[in-house]
């Protein structure tokens, strides 16, 4: 009640004064239930009503108001305090609507002590929708940065960042919200980071473009520091008269990894059809030499002169087993296809691998299913494993385990599109495995290079590989080589299955039977970009959520932060402190709920790791989409 009697007071010729002073402006006096007293020349020309049409009307009906709560709260208010601001909707005389900014001063009337109402009101209408302009563009923007699949950063004159798409934040690993108002070449390594700001400046000054408006191909860097090529495109515009400068980014690590694929069989191509035609000319002087040998032998009569002559003799039938050697290499030796029961071969071989690899190497055979036909040449494939036995057993000076594997795989056009010379279908799996030295990344590139060796002068001659990986070529197939430094290796040799061969037949119908899906939320961790794309895709593609993540370190993180994972999915061997095992474990003593399926490029996971863990699934590489669904919901439904 005190503050009511503090509200100010006023009479009719202060009111007189009011509306003389501020005609131009639009004020409407009216009592405290709305009926009008004074009506302004401004409110004439802002609503469209005439002082005649308003005096004596209810304000709020005449303008249609629409206030932002309730009428009594805002009469109380006035009361309390005398004082009311806020936004209004009115409406013209000829029905479009009008926003209001408003202030309401209550007074009281000198002579009668009834309250009445001062309103002035500023029309906000163009502001209001310039704003909803600006939200709808910013709308639009934070659509397009969301979904563009290219990754897109925004910058200002300076070169500060103001926009970060979705995809730039899985490229570069940071959240749009820690680089906004950094500079851009903060995602640049050095030299591009030092001559950022110069080119920018020179630019400013000069206009003379050397990235703006043109592509070019540059190094990003992440924010775990790692470094990748990228396409960056820059283009210009002028926004409240302020340049704007807009990066798309795309990423070229898988492009230059496949086309660096591509070189390498190019180039093994090259050399192959070198070293096959010397082979076979060097065929024709050991023909010569070695006949003319024999004739020289059945000539001599003295033993040392016959010594020596059946040393050369010797010597010209390795230097013949070389250029056959070469010949398999260039694709070009003699092969003798025929249907085989590859694990049946495998079978026959062992004991002659045994006897070969020695009592410090295990040696592990196992077949699985019975459809493992292939149109081969045994004699060669028995050759080829032998070189890959041989080659085990030298990774092992201390003794260690060979594995070999046969199976029958698909390989979809997933798999395809990762390795330009592999067709798609049907596939009989070799995989020789051992637990030895492994390669290191050089190594890994030469090591089907013939007369390429790491072994001591003289105890190897850098062929056996190479003769591999041309047999497995001309049969129609083709190799392929996963290794770790310190880890071991694993060669598979996929030969095409047999067309006719027996498929074991699966329960009836399972043909047209949908892949099993799922809605569960499911952690991927693979260091290789590509595979973990696939497996990323293939996963959605099942109707999974998916997270992923490139190494141990940074899933054990995740999975922490995300309690809705129902499985992890992790590569065995990956680099950093934390391998797929370990991932695994850490998982299981932190959930035991959490379903766990490991996979490897090695044919066995004792191979990578000396154990499996004992909770965990395992799914060797390459694998199908079918194999994949089935065993994630043996894992998840369990």
């Amino acid at each position: 009640m005190s503050q009511f009697q503090a509200l100010q007071t006023v009479t009719h010729h202060g009111l007189d004064e009011v509306e003389r002073i501020f005609g131009g402006a639009s004020v409407i006096v009216h009592r405290f239930d709305g009926v009008i007293e004074r009506w302004t020349a401004g409110c004439e020309a802002l609503y469209g009503w005439s002082r005649a049409e308003a005096i004596g009307a209810i304000v709020h009906d005449v303008l249609s108001t629409e206030f932002p709560e309730p009428i009594e709260n805002i009469r109380r208010k006035l009361r309390e305090t005398g004082i009311w601001s806020g936004e209004l909707k009115h409406r013209h005389k000829d029905g479009h609507s009008l926003f209001i900014a408003a202030r309401f001063v209550c007074v009281v009337m000198e002579d009668t002590g009834t309250l009445v109402v001062l309103q002035t009101n500023n029309d906000i209408t163009a502001l209001k929708q310039a704003e909803r302009d600006l939200a709808q563009r910013e709308a639009h923007l934070a659509s397009i940065l969301a979904t563009v699949p290219e990754s897109m950063v925004v910058i200002d004159k300076a070169g500060s960042i103001t926009a970060f798409s979705a995809a730039a934040e899985r490229l570069f690993g940071y959240q749009a919200a820690e680089l906004k108002g950094l500079n851009v070449k903060q995602l640049m390594p050095e030299p591009y980071r030092g001559a950022h700001d110069g080119y920018l400046s020179h630019y400013m000054e000069t206009g003379e473009r050397r990235i703006i408006g043109y592509g070019r191909v540059v190094t990003g860097l992440r924010k775990d520091g790692t470094l990748f090529p990228m396409e960056l495109s820059v283009g210009e515009a002028i926004s409240n008269r302020e340049r704007v400068f807009t990066g798309f980014i795309r990423d070229l690590t898988s492009r230059h990894r496949m086309e660096e694929e591509l070189r390498q069989a190019q180039k093994m191509e090259a050399v192959g059809q070198l070293t096959g035609g010397l082979a076979h000319d060097f065929n024709n002087l050991l023909t010569v030499i070695g006949g003319n040998l024999e004739m020289l032998e059945a000539k001599l009569s003295d033993p040392k002169l016959i010594n020596l002559a059946r040393e050369a003799q010797l010597a010209a039938d390795d230097g013949a087993k070389i250029t056959g050697q070469l010949l398999a290499f260039g694709r070009r030796q003699a092969l003798n296809p025929k249907p085989e029961d590859i694990g049946r071969l495998i079978d026959g071989f062992s004991d002659l691998l045994r006897r070969t690899l020695g009592e410090r190497v295990e040696l592990h055979s196992t077949v699985a299913g019975a459809a493992n036909l292939a149109l081969v040449d045994a004699s060669q494939l028995q050759n080829a494993i032998l070189n890959l036995a041989l080659n085990g057993r030298d990774a092992m000076p201390d003794g260690g385990r060979l594995t070999v594997e046969v199976s029958r795989v698909t390989l979809d056009v997933d798999y395809a599109a990762m390795y330009p010379d592999v067709r798609t279908g049907e596939y009989v799996l070799i995989a020789v495995s051992d637990t030895g030295n492994g390669m290191t990344d050089d190594v890994k590139r030469r090591a089907f290079e013939p007369f390429f060796t790491t072994k001591a002068v003289g105890a190897g001659t850098g062929l056996g590989l190479s003769m591999v990986y041309g047999f497995a070529h001309q049969s129609g197939g083709h190799v392929q080589l996963y290794s770790e430094a310190a880890q071991g290796t694993t060669v598979r040799i996929f030969l095409p299955a047999q067309q006719g061969a027996v498929v074991p037949a699966g329960p009836p119908g399972t043909a047209n039977v949908a892949l099993p899906k799922g809605e569960e939320l499911v952690l991927v961790v693979e260091d290789d970009p590509r595979v973990r794309r696939v497996a990323v895709s293939r996963l959605k593609d099942l109707g999974y959520q998916v997270l992923e993540a490139e190494n141990g370190t940074d899933a054990l993180a995740l999975f922490e932060q995300t309690p809705e994972i129902a499985l992890v999915f992790s590569d065995i061997i990956m680099p950093g402190s934390l391998t797929g095992d370990q991932l695994a474990q850490a998982v299981k003593e932190r959930r035991p709920d959490v379903a766990v399926l490991l996979t490897s490029g090695y044919a066995s996971p004792e191979i990578t790791s000396g154990s499996l863990l004992k909770n965990a699934s395992w799914l060797k590489k390459p694998y199908t989409t079918p194999e994949l669904a089935v065993r994630l919901r043996q894992l998840l439904d369990r």
